[in-house]
């Protein structure tokens, strides 16, 4: 396998671009459920999806360790030419995964009663909620499986193959979701259903395609022969409980906001979810540069390249913070024809209009903290971000309680703003650990 000698702007553009359209079409989903919910006509379910969706997204991303972790791994393998370490690392998070995946389905109990102890909601929104979270819990061995195998791709650069996958996820659960919410009227059953379902399918696809590229590009056969060896078990284990730490952390900062958002009214809580959309779409397109930048920092750590690493952290903030710069120009142009998208009630919409300015403002700063998490995942760097993550949670929640009461919903929005700025300067404060290992 061949890697240039010097990464470039334009290198890292073209890993970067298939990335763009698989993140692209994950946000996607996103937008196409809220607008198929938000042609109902009938606010609670925004609502009930805001919070269900917010829920799930905070139990699987708290194990996007296994993406991270794998690509960490992987990258730096293959830097030091260890391909055989390629495999057995991508082994040992499937097996994790499938583990992990199978517990998910027996929280949901536990799930139910913290909502109703969290939230303060309507009858009616609490039992969409729990028909959501009742289906979708089903997906989690198929998604954790892909995270897994979404990390081996990026970490040994060969993202057009992850991201076929998560765009071919993304379109058919897209495609299923209209049918089951427009042709057979399941409301927010059948968006649930039409994940689960897209999942499996992918996951299947994708398992079969991932055995016979590692037979043929590695000239390894996989199989689970020397997988756990107690040292490297060990290792694997406080990296991976860094990462889900940090990741629980960063998904329940969402969820906090989501739950202010919910003090303050169901109004506000559904005009959040529809902007919320605007940040994920835009840091889905930012990931896009932190995830290439993971494969090709490990890849320089693994052969110990100062120079080449340096010089991928220059280009990957400068690609960001412009790709940052452009988005906000966009949703400055169209953001009354992204949120007519997302709904068509005009109270809402209007609603809206006071506080997009927020989510204009938000992409190129936010594109500093992506990139510090992509050089910190592909350096396996995980104490520092756990640590990081601690200390910008705790001082979001005291931040967001202030100017929620004193400034609202704009409030909300700000603490937001805080949040992802102390990430950067936190993990810009540890970034010379990573600099003493090479």
């Amino acid at each position: 396998m061949k890697y240039p000698a010097k990464i470039t702007k334009t290198y890292l553009f073209k890993l970067s671009v298939p990335i763009f359209f698989a993140n692209l079409a994950t946000p996607l989903v996103g937008i196409v459920d809220t607008s198929l919910l938000g042609h109902l006509n009938n606010v609670k379910y925004l609502a009930a999806a805001s919070i269900a969706t917010s829920v799930i997204s905070m139990i699987f991303w708290s194990f996007g360790f296994l993406r991270m972790g794998t690509t960490g791994l992987v990258s730096q393998s293959l830097g030091k030419g260890d391909y055989r370490e390629i495999v057995v690392s991508t082994i040992r998070n499937l097996s994790i995964a499938a583990l992990i995946g199978v517990l998910i389905l027996f929280v949901k109990y536990p799930v139910f009663s913290l909502i109703d102890s969290f939230f303060t909601i309507s009858d009616e929104t609490s039992n969409l909620i729990k028909k959501y979270i009742s289906v979708r819990l089903f997906s989690a061995p198929a998604e954790l499986a892909m995270y897994v195998l979404v990390g081996l791709f990026i970490g040994i650069q060969k993202t057009k193959i992850s991201s076929f996958f998560v765009i071919f996820f993304s379109i058919s659960n897209i495609i299923l979701s209209i049918y089951f919410v427009n042709h057979l009227n399941l409301d927010i059953f059948g968006v649930a259903l039409g994940t689960v379902l897209s999942s499996y399918l992918t996951i299947f696809i994708f398992m079969i395609f991932t055995y016979f590229y590692i037979k043929k590009t590695f000239n390894i056969i996989p199989r689970y022969r020397k997988v756990f060896i107690a040292k490297k078990a060990l290792m694997l284990f406080n990296m991976n409980f860094d990462l889900f730490i940090r990741t629980m952390l960063l998904t329940f900062s969402f969820l906090w906001f989501t739950y202010l958002s919910s003090e303050l009214s169901e109004d506000y809580l559904a005009v959040n979810l529809v902007l919320l959309q605007f940040i994920v779409l835009a840091s889905f397109f930012l990931d896009s540069y932190a995830f290439s930048t993971e494969g090709v920092v490990g890849f320089s750590l693994g052969r110990k390249v100062k120079k080449s690493f340096l010089l991928v952290v220059e280009n990957s903030f400068k690609l960001s913070f412009f790709t940052g710069l452009i988005i906000s120009v966009l949703y400055l142009i169209f953001y009354k024809q992204l949120i007519g998208i997302l709904t068509d009630l005009d109270y809402l919409k209007f609603l809206s209009y006071t506080f997009v300015v927020w989510v204009i403002i938000i992409p190129p700063i936010a594109s500093l903290c992506y990139q510090y998490d992509g050089i910190f995942i592909g350096t396996s760097q995980t104490a520092e971000m756990r640590n990081a993550m601690i200390i910008s949670v705790a001082s979001f929640i005291f931040v967001s309680i202030f100017l929620k009461n004193i400034l609202g919903n704009h409030g909300l929005w700000l603490s937001l703003i805080v949040f992802m700025g102390l990430r950067s300067l936190m993990l810009k404060f540890y970034f010379h650990k990573i600099l003493n290992k090479f």
